[in-house]
């Protein structure tokens, strides 16, 4: 891919830790901020979440349509979580050669945005989001062994988790069980990842948390990480942390 007139910006994190709603909020609050950025969509082999749309979320196909991609260079189909995810290149290519571009999304495809061969010229912003800060991670492994720290953050997601599961759908079935637990557990693994990106949003107020948007403006850790991911979309100072590759190890 020659190079983009426009910045590619990913947004990543764990299931839940707050992505959807901080671009909601971005939207809502900044819009030339907002509609400056075309969304990212990508092709997703699971089905929609209630208040999902199909092209717009994701491009919602079968599993074995989107297998059938991987044959196509102008496609990366990863797993993720158990569900297999395809990035088109070619509609990326398009869209970043007329406006900026924003991924907002898991750290799997994240990674793939940052190191992929095609899109070594492309000007780029990453961002995490984290459940945990880096001076509670600092605490955590002063106070627990590792093993109690993964066990620790995989709690802290499957309640949030569970929450925004309930919230969306009532009642849980077995399948929902088991996707939150695949969701929480993966997170740990997932904040590995964290030291690559440039910027890191310590991040309490989930998807879950009524902080978002229950007092119309965002309050608490929402309100914090929304003024700092606009700050850093505007090029100004945020207050944000840079993770070391060894914080978690």
């Amino acid at each position: 891919m020659k190079t983009a007139k426009y910045r590619l910006v990913i947004l990543s994190g764990p299931s839940c830790v707050g992505k959807s709603p901080l671009a909601k909020s971005l939207a809502r609050f900044y819009p030339e901020l907002s509609e400056a950025m075309q969304p990212l969509v990508l092709y997703n082999s699971r089905p929609p979440r209630p208040g999902e749309t199909d092209g717009k979320d994701y491009y919602f196909r079968p599993r074995n349509v989107i297998e059938k991609l991987k044959g196509n260079d102008d496609f990366v189909v990863i797993d993720v979580r158990g569900d297999l995810q395809a990035l088109d290149l070619k509609e990326l290519a398009k869209n970043i050669n007329r406006n900026d571009v924003l991924f907002e999304g898991n750290p799997f495809i994240g990674r793939v945005l940052q190191t992929h061969e095609a899109l070594e010229e492309i000007n780029r912003l990453s961002v995490f989001m984290s459940p945990v800060s880096k001076e509670e991670i600092n605490f955590l492994q002063s106070e627990l062994q590792a093993d109690n720290i993964k066990d620790l953050i995989t709690d802290i997601m499957r309640r949030k988790l569970l929450r925004r599961t309930r919230r969306q759908k009532g009642e849980l079935s077995m399948n929902d069980l088991l996707n939150i637990e695949n969701r929480a557990s993966s997170a740990y693994h997932e904040l590995l990842d964290a030291h690559y990106f440039q910027y890191v949003i310590p991040n309490h107020d989930g998807e879950d948390s009524e902080n978002w948007d229950a007092f119309y403006y965002p309050v608490g850790d929402a309100r914090k990480s929304l003024l700092s991911f606009a700050s850093l979309l505007k090029g100004e100072p945020a207050e944000t942390e840079k993770w070391d590759e060894n914080l978690l190890k």
